[in-house]
């Protein structure tokens, strides 16, 4: 009997040393690779001959997934979001579809920060600057006492609650799942909507899912509710903003600066408006890749996959099949 036969599009998961390729090893897999995030004209082209698919952000549509049948027993998700996948199709096929949940909240976390202290202190500007022998010191932000507000109470909100908190901001959030526990103990304020966060908070942070209810949320309406010159921070998905809106809020002083590790769609094109509006930190989908979240979410998607394919239960699955 042949081994079975893996593909993986994750570059993270294979760039990466650590032990998740131990696991695949040990498991004897014959393993294809490819370089995602692929569209679904690639993925069509790729697909079919696979028992396992370890995949990132590519294209997983329904005549992909269609396409994968009937070998395919596992597609596992390397990461959270599984918005490029349609779990519908996945469901109606009956293909198990798992994932990695818990694995990278500080490090996305960690992130948002970083992006949120390169605006308000100017410090890529100010870099570019020096290393061209220049000496313009500008004036930037403090964030103590300010407030920011955080749209998406999960466990990545909640630890950019926790170093807000550390910062000596105020913070106020929305989350239709609300844990009062958690709030109480960070003194997090609990704001009854989504649009009562923009008004009130100096920093937005975005931690929602992308779904087609909440595609382009931060649109012109609700960016004209934010405080003048509040800054917005974008570590979850590119679709929950509109960004021709954000770009032109930029550009008229609206938004005092935009700070995301993602757009829509990516790798990013060149016709992006972002790229030309002033007061943008981006940085390319790496908010969770440090050499810690990687190995962790590497070996889950590893052990979900090995899982399946051996009849057990994987450790986390995003669909019922």
């Amino acid at each position: 009997m042949s081994a079975p036969r893996i593909l993986i599009t994750t570059t993270s998961f294979q760039d990466t040393p650590g032990a998740h390729h131990e696991l695949l090893a040990k498991a004897g897999f014959e393993i294809e690779r490819a370089r995602g995030p692929l569209p679904e004209t690639e993925m069509l082209r790729l697909v079919g001959s696979h028992d396992g698919i370890v995949c990132g952000d590519d294209a997983f549509t329904r005549p992909v997934l269609q396409k994968t049948l009937p070998r395919l027993k596992v597609l596992s998700k390397y990461g959270i979001g599984v918005d490029k996948i349609d779990l519908a199709a996945a469901t109606d096929l009956r293909i198990p579809v798992t994932y990695c949940p818990g694995v990278n909240h500080v490090t996305v976390a960690e992130h948002t920060f970083g992006l949120l202290l390169s605006l308000t202190r100017l410090i890529p500007w100010q870099d570019a600057g020096v290393k061209k022998a220049e000496w313009k010191r500008s004036t930037g932000r403090e964030l103590a006492g300010k407030t920011l507000g955080i749209l998406g109470l999960g466990r990545i909100g909640k630890e950019v609650a926790k170093r807000a908190v550390a910062f000596d901001m105020k913070v106020c959030a929305f989350d239709l799942y609300w844990d009062e526990a958690f709030a109480k103990q960070h003194g997090v304020e609990r704001k009854p909507a989504a649009e009562d966060v923009l008004r009130v908070a100096e920093v937005v942070s975005l931690h929602m899912n992308l779904t087609d209810e909440n595609k382009d949320f931060m649109n012109a309406g609700r960016l004209a509710l934010m405080k003048k010159g509040a800054y917005l921070l974008n570590c979850a998905r590119g679709g929950l903003i509109h960004e021709a809106d954000v770009a032109a809020a930029l550009q008229s002083g609206r938004l005092g600066g935009y700070g995301a590790d993602v757009v829509e769609p990516e790798p990013i094109l060149k016709t992006n408006p972002l790229l030309n509006a002033p007061n943008v930190v981006l940085t390319p989908h790496v908010a969770s890749r440090t050499y810690e979240s990687v190995e962790r979410q590497a070996c889950m998607a590893a052990e979900n996959l090995i899982r399946v394919l051996a009849g057990q239960p994987p450790l986390a699955q995003a669909n019922k099949v």
